[in-house]
């Protein structure tokens, strides 16, 4: 295991160093006048780092972020596992959850600045809306499709409801439980963004407009490579998670 995850861990560090070669062969071509090499992004978010940019900027981006997630993490798994155990409550949240998978809904943030203001409530209710519905409908689907086999065995040693729910269907389904919250994670990301470019100019998202405005195209990219840092960080945070807390056999050494 230990040489297994060394392995890929080797070939993580790999990948982004072929990605960030790849970006500084772009920036150099260059591909576009506006698109800056991986060097200059990184001169440039070193330059906000030093000058208290970024350390501003970066806990207006987290607070409604953080708060959406646990909100949507907390909540959408329960209506999910919910859903995946009773009929009655798949019947009356499956169209609620498949329809706002599927809907545009950035374009209901103009809707919830007028319901909500421009305040930290509004933000918190996009991320949400953006995050919710894909961990519901995968952990719905993780605990609809556990094995039946594993569920008679819990009945056939007179495990009691909860005993089988909570031994036996939630670590089989964590996997995917913990697949839509990674997804989930991602969409908050995107919908903590969407607030801020289009609720009100603060955190990253006003680093990143207010860089393009005045064509500081190296300074927006490193904005924008900040905020994707702290997604895939926040991704692999929740890859430990499941490990950790549901599969003590694969769980990671190091």
């Amino acid at each position: 295991m230990v040489e297994f995850w060394t392995s890929a861990r080797t070939l993580k560090y790999l990948s982004f160093l072929i990605v960030f070669a790849a970006w500084e062969f772009a920036g150099r071509v260059p591909v576009s006048p506006a698109f800056p090499t991986f060097l200059e992004t990184m001169l440039a978010l070193w330059g906000m780092i030093a000058d208290g940019a970024m350390a501003k900027a970066l806990p207006e981006t987290l607070v409604p972020l953080v708060i959406g997630m646990a909100i949507s993490g907390v909540l959408g798994v329960a209506i999910g596992v919910s859903m995946g155990l009773s009929r009655l409550a798949e019947w009356f949240g499956g169209p609620i959850f498949i329809v706002a998978q599927s809907a545009p809904l950035a374009a209901l943030v103009p809707l919830l600045v007028l319901a909500y203001g421009i305040g930290l409530t509004s933000k918190v209710i996009v991320v949400c809306i953006m995050a919710m519905p894909v961990i519901v409908l995968n952990s719905a689907n993780a605990v609809r499709h556990t094995p039946q086999s594993l569920k008679e065995m819990g009945q056939a040693f007179q495990g009691t409801r909860w005993q089988i729910i909570k031994q036996i269907i939630l670590p089989a389904a964590s996997p995917v439980i913990f697949s839509g919250l990674r997804l989930g994670a991602s969409a908050g990301f995107i919908g903590a963004i969407l607030a801020e470019l289009y609720i009100t100019p603060t955190g990253i998202g006003d680093l990143i407009t207010y860089n393009q405005s005045i064509a500081d195209y190296a300074a927006m990219y490193a904005a924008i490579f900040t905020i994707i840092v702290l997604a895939v960080a926040f991704l692999d945070i929740l890859e430990k998670a499941e490990f950790i807390l549901f599969r003590p056999d694969k769980r990671v050494v190091k």
